[in-house]
């Protein structure tokens, strides 16, 4: 029985004859041929780039395969191909699975439509049934892929008749309005979203992609929208072939959420103003320049950095405007039911009461709370400090920023945090900072934040 087996493994084992280099005639070539590469006594050649947006079927062919040869002809190989050290299945022709292909790019890569080249190798195996041993493992090749996703631009603006006022055409890049997303690659987050209002009925609105705005040519190639002109669906499928203009049916305050994984868009109708207008004795109760912005529509949650002080002598009070200058509407400490930290209900008016300086506010409507932390500190911290310790920042009154000088940011990642701890951070875009938001990599020792949207409605900062 012993010698049985060892013969058996020994006629598995055994590699006789050689055979020819392989060409695929019956394929026309519109590239130069890949180079075969050796696979015991046989070889594999790789194919052309793989569009998989041209592939509709359940395999895809990734390179052709002359066999290595075995003594015994009752034995078939079976295959595998290997990419750094994952292993598929793939048949005799070179085809394997087109879902393995692409969730093997898209967990490496993501989704973004770029050629991605795999280091690969192929493994031969041959079995008696009980007992499998590999025969041969070929050279390293090359498999090209570019995986199936659309076109998704890096931002994205709106235009449409709502827009449109005495001075400006609300179809110009004077009017247009960007949409917000996250700091994520578009292609690992594809969602888009915008705010805005309507006081009109019957809008026709469409959307312009960065480029176009950047280049100033806002009807070039690329512009998205429905499918059907004067479609007033509230949810639906777009396209930036031909598009045609959306329609709002009914005036009223919106949020349009657009998915360019699959160009589809949601119209939804919202109770909540974009922001939440701070008025008070920092400015003898005459502007409302300093904002909160929303960041939860379904519960009225509002964030941001408010500076509170007294320079009147008449109280560290305030309250908040839905829209800045108007009082109708208002919102004030009596809507509310719980104060933390160092918010203050003082008889109708909000109040602090950890004296004057910059408050980072949480004001949630739909809940009635109203949280207050006074920034005690506003420091730096990255790279350049070893991630040890902030590097501290200046209040500016005149200038509404917190400034610090000969700091020496570097391209490395940095943030700043509130007094010294990460549960209030900032991080992103110089341009546009959110909670958490991703590391800052710029160069730079004189760095100023403005944390009020008093001239802007993003929280941003300079680095010179």
């Amino acid at each position: 029985m012993i010698k049985k087996i060892f013969l058996g493994m020994t006629l598995l084992m055994a590699m006789v004859s050689c055979t020819e280099d392989y060409t695929d005639w019956g394929t026309p070539q519109t590239n130069p041929e890949e180079e075969a590469v050796t696979f015991g006594n046989g070889s594999v050649t790789p194919v052309d780039v793989i569009n998989l947006a041209d592939v509709n079927t359940e395999k895809v062919k990734v390179a052709s395969i002359v066999a290595p040869t075995s003594s015994n002809a009752a034995y078939t190989p079976n295959y595998k191909i290997n990419f750094d050290g994952q292993s598929f299945d793939i048949d005799a022709d070179g085809n394997m699975a087109t879902a393995e292909l692409t969730s093997y790019i898209v967990d490496k890569w993501g989704k973004r439509p770029l050629e991605r080249d795999i280091d690969a190798t192929l493994d031969a195996w041959v079995s008696n049934g009980s007992t499998a041993v590999k025969m041969a493992t070929s050279a390293t090749f090359q498999v090209k892929a570019i995986p199936e996703a659309p076109v998704i631009e890096e931002g994205y603006y709106l235009v449409g008749d709502m827009f449109t006022t005495e001075d400006v055409n609300g179809w110009s890049k004077a009017a247009a309005k960007a949409f917000k997303h996250s700091d994520k690659d578009v292609y690992d987050d594809p969602v888009f979203t915008v705010s805005f209002e309507t006081t009109k009925a019957d809008q026709y609105w469409k959307i312009i992609p960065k480029k176009n705005i950047d280049a100033d040519d806002l009807w070039a190639a690329g512009v998205v929208g429905p499918k059907v002109d004067g479609d007033d669906s509230m949810t639906g499928l777009l396209t930036n072939t031909e598009a045609k203009a959306g329609k709002i049916a009914k005036a009223g305050k919106y949020k349009l959420t657009i998915n360019m994984m699959d160009y589809s868009y949601t119209l939804e109708e919202v109770n909540y103003d974009p922001f939440i207008y701070f008025i008070g004795s920092t400015d003898g109760w005459s502007s409302s320049d300093q904002k909160l912005a929303l960041v939860d529509e379904a519960k009225g949650v509002y964030t941001g950095y408010v500076y509170v002080a007294d320079p009147n002598g008449a109280g560290l009070q305030f309250k908040f405007q839905r829209v800045a200058g108007s009082w109708d509407n208002e919102i004030n400490a009596g809507a509310f039911n719980t104060f933390s930290d160092a918010a203050t209900n003082e008889g109708g008016n909000f109040g602090v009461n950890a004296g004057e300086g910059v408050y980072y506010f949480d004001v949630n409507l739909g809940e009635g709370t109203i949280t207050a932390t006074k920034v005690e500190t506003m420091g730096i911290i990255g790279g350049f400090n070893s991630w040890a310790g902030d590097a501290p920042m200046t209040w500016n009154a005149e200038e509404y920023c917190f400034e610090a000088t000969n700091v020496g940011t570097t391209a490395d990642g940095w943030k700043f945090r509130v007094n010294g701890g990460w549960d209030i951070n900032l991080g992103g875009s110089l341009n546009n900072l959110t909670a958490g938001g991703s590391d800052l990599k710029v160069a730079g020792n004189t760095v100023k934040l403005y944390p009020t949207r008093k001239t802007s409605e993003n929280i941003y900062c300079t680095v010179k």
